[in-house]
């Protein structure tokens, strides 16, 4: 019974103070509810795909396809061979590839996001052993010329039973006509997905180079699915051989390992958003407790013990846990709904679905919600109840603290091991190093963290001559900012670790962007260049278009993309179909650049790595397990557009299947004197039956790709808008408690004739201080762990470290303005304090 009366004191003293219970509680509900729309968005996500999947392979006893994805298939002996198996009822050959949709006009591609557009071969259900597809309107395919399609994808490009129009194949030359036979409906057809059904024939020649198929699947006759798939396995140890459970099974893995990706990259922004409140949370207990030393001494004088002062507080704490953690997640699945329609509105293909709200995502949510804030409860709690209650009786203000020394010292140290971190991950490429950089950038964070208030009043009284102009009142403000210099560092850290990781990012985008450009001014020796969606890139037909009909061109080079094994890895090499070295600059530094059929050339690295020479016979395999010896010709200085070997047209047809085949990037060279203004509109006239391919000039295409950098920058700002919005709203919080700790010394001021506008121009100061100094604490912190992170992405291409000045003085200024934004409306109540009601206060 002894705690039933501190229990009530804890929830009176909540509902005494609503508007402080309401900006602490704001703080917990944002962290949490970033945590739990990261579970809901990605969940939803899974089984939304884990539905479109449901009904792949069904009716399939046993599937035989190829280990590897880009491998070139099944060859028809082996189809011929499972179909002689005793146990096989049937076989069914299936063959697929990538397909650009063209309205009918065949001037514009049908847009579908990030999502695919995939071609496949249809089979009537005598020949078919999966279930087949359900058409809603119109016939399946059943002669060339003819195509089925999904009905989102009909809807999308405005097609209905009976119309004409385009389709492009990637592998083949000009565009395609033919006539829609039918609409079939597939699982959750939404998020921009076209499948296109074709008549086998016709699908055979347009995916396949007539020998292979995609994949077989199998029906078995007189023996259970699983005995016959062990049966083949025995004696199909190339391939892959599965049930249709394990075929679906693989498809979910697949899109599982990717939602992960996506859902570790939302959780670690929620994680800054959770840290950030942390912080707010923890300062905000802080000033509580000191605001109300007296309240508690005078309990502790009553008869209260320590023990019964520190778990008040701690109660009025799991109390605002529970609140915040519990609208959080009705926060947070509002907040998945609104980042699905945000990634609908850029239109990247991704599927929709009711949300899915698991037990794991309340649990996680509410538990995080609850320790974050307990754990920020107990240091102040415990502090309260350690003070001896005549001393806090006589204290007037109690937020002062101990002293900084040993916190500072903590801090030097730990900044000290920091640097040193990042300078030895700085040296070096990869996760190792990265890792190392990430290590030492925890440190940095907590010795900026533990050594901010000593910093902070000497910063911010340099930082006040920016208030000089405002005469006592700058004063005064500048004052108020140093003279509890734990309040101000705590409320600057949320927005310095906010600025810290908007300034890495603003790093990384401008470093990518130089890394292209100069990349391009030194490695591209081309006039033009042809280029197309990422998925898609430049058919192969678009070259033999430009080599016929624009006479005024020298050479055209396809720079295409192979996958081959060395060992266990998997590396992808470039395979140029024309003279690399008059499109390109690159250095060969030992051999030659000479390259036969059976010849490669390496990078430096690479060769270094695998202790290859010029000469060395070298041993790969395509990803069909076929292994061929090639012989190092040449040895070039590593460059991204080569990537770590380079082979010929020959062993690319070889290895290769038809329907992966396209251009990266098609490189064009004008013939000496050429009109390069008459020979882009000849370029362009010959590849508008292409549709999909841009020409470019090598400036062009430097934006273009940093059209495609500031698309990723504006996905990651929009993430961590959510940590800077929260940030905010400490300097809020914690100019609102200011107030109330200071309504006395305000109250005086006022009753010594100083003008409401006064009083509200103090605090506006004050906060703009406090804003600007985390400002420039997380932009210098971001400058040095952007240096030390881009130096580990060397390997990756981006070797040029660019600082975006003009953002980073946008960001300085817009900080200011944030400050006194924040001010508003904490600035408003001082101004109403009453003089003499504050006065006589205690």
């Amino acid at each position: 019974m002894a705690g039933s009366p501190m229990r009530k004191v804890a929830l009176r003293n909540l509902a005494a103070h609503k508007v402080r219970l309401a900006l602490t509680v704001l703080s917990v509900v944002l962290g949490t509810a970033f945590i739990a729309g990261s579970f809901v968005f990605t969940d939803t996500l899974q089984r939304t795909f884990d539905g479109i999947f449901a009904n792949q392979a069904k009716g399939v006893d046993v599937r035989v396809s190829p280990k590897e994805r880009q491998a070139l298939g099944v060859p028809q002996s082996v189809v011929d061979q499972i179909a002689g198996t005793a146990g096989v009822r049937a076989v069914a050959p299936s063959v697929n590839g990538p397909v650009v949709l063209l309205y009918p006009d065949g001037k514009k591609a049908v847009q579908t996001g990030g999502a695919p557009t995939f071609g496949r071969s249809y089979l009537p259900p005598d020949k078919a052993v999966a279930e087949p597809d359900k058409f809603v309107e119109g016939a399946p395919p059943a002669r060339e010329g003819e195509m089925a399609i999904n009905t989102g994808g009909a809807e999308r490009a405005g097609l209905k039973v009976g119309d004409r129009t385009k389709i492009l194949i990637p592998s083949h030359g000009p565009p395609i006509d033919v006539t829609v036979s039918g609409i079939y409906q597939v699982p959750s057809d939404t998020g921009g997905f076209i499948g296109l059904l074709f008549d086998d024939t016709q699908a055979r020649k347009l995916f396949t180079d007539g020998t292979h198929v995609a994949y077989v699947d199998i029906a078995a006759a007189g023996i259970p699915g699983d005995r016959l798939r062990d049966q083949l396995s025995t004696t199909l140890k190339d391939y892959k051989v599965q049930n249709g459970e394990q075929v679906r099974a693989d498809l979910k893995k697949e899109i599982s390992n990717a939602l992960n990706f996506i859902n570790y990259f939302l959780l670690a922004f929620g994680a800054i958003a959770l840290i950030v409140g942390t912080f707010i949370i923890y300062n905000t207990f802080s000033m509580i407790v000191a605001q109300r030393l007296r309240e508690l001494a005078l309990l502790r004088a009553v008869g209260a013990s320590r023990q019964q002062v520190g778990r008040s507080v701690v109660a009025e704490a799991f109390v605002i846990g529970l609140i915040g953690s519990a609208i959080g997640l009705a926060g947070g699945i509002g907040l998945a709904f609104g980042l699905s329609a945000l990634l609908n509105a850029f239109d990247l293909g991704l599927p929709t679905g009711s949300m899915a709200v698991r037990p794991r995502t309340i649990v996680v949510g509410m538990l995080v919600g609850l320790l974050v804030t307990l754990v920020s409860a107990y240091a102040p709690a415990r502090r309260a109840a350690k003070i001896p209650p005549v001393e806090a009786m006589r204290e007037e203000f109690a937020s002062a603290g101990d002293s900084l020394r040993v916190r500072t010292l903590c801090g030097a140290v730990l900044a000290v091991t920091g640097v040193v971190l990042v300078v030895i991950g700085a040296r070096s490429t990869g996760g190792n190093a990265a890792l190392t950089v990430g290590i030492g950038a925890l440190a940095l964070i907590l010795a900026v963290l533990l050594a901010a208030p000593a910093v902070s009043r000497p910063v911010v009284a340099v930082l006040g001559v920016l208030i000089r102009p405002f005469g006592s009142i700058g004063r005064m403000a500048r004052n108020n900012a140093a003279r509890n210099p734990r309040r101000t560092a705590a409320t600057a850290f949320a927005l310095t670790l906010g600025l810290m990781l908007v300034t890495a990012i603003g790093m990384l985008g401008a470093s990518a962007k130089a890394s292209v450009s100069v990349l391009v001014d030194k490695g591209v020796n081309a006039d033009y260049v042809l280029a197309g969606p990422q998925l898609i890139g430049v058919p192969l037909g678009a070259g033999d278009a430009v080599r016929k009909s624009v006479p005024q061109v020298a050479d055209v080079v396809g720079i295409r993309g192979v996958g081959l094994k060395v060992g266990d890895d998997q590396l992808i090499g470039t395979s140029p179909d024309g003279p690399l070295d008059r499109v390109l600059n690159y250095d060969v530094i030992r051999g030659t650049d000479t390259l036969g059929d059976h010849d490669m050339l390496v990078s430096e690295d690479e060769a270094d790595e695998r202790g290859w020479k010029v000469g060395n016979q070298v041993t790969v395999v395509s990803l069909d397990g076929k292994k061929i010896q090639l012989t190092v010709t040449g040895i070039y200085k590593k460059t991204p557009l080569l990537g770590p070997m380079v082979v010929s047209p020959k062993l690319y047809d070889e290895t290769m299947p038809i329907n992966f085949r396209t251009n990266f990037l098609m490189l064009i060279k004008a013939k000496p004197g050429a009109d390069l203004t008459e020979m882009r509109t000849d370029l362009e006239k010959a590849t508008e039956q292409f549709v999909v391919v841009q020409v470019q000039d090598p400036e062009e295409f430097k934006g273009a790709q940093g059209k495609q950098i500031n698309t990723l920058l504006a996905i990651l700002y929009g993430l961590l808008a959510l940590a800077v919005v929260i940030a905010i709203l400490g300097i809020v919080n914690t100019l609102a408690l200011s107030v109330v700790e200071r309504r006395r010394e305000i109250g005086m001021l006022r009753a010594v004739g100083m003008q409401r506008a006064q009083v509200r121009r103090t605090i506006y100061l004050e906060s703009m201080l406090i804003a600007v100094f985390g400002a420039i604490v997380g932009m210098l912190l971001g400058l040095g762990l952007g240096v030390g992170f881009l130096r580990t992405l060397r390997d990756l291409g981006i070797d040029q470290i660019a600082i975006p000045w003009n953002q980073l003085v946008l960001v300085l200024v817009c900080s200011a303005v944030v400050g006194v934004l924040a001010a508003l409306w904490p600035g408003i109540r001082a101004a109403r304090t009453p003089p003499l009601a504050a006065i006589a206060d205690l």
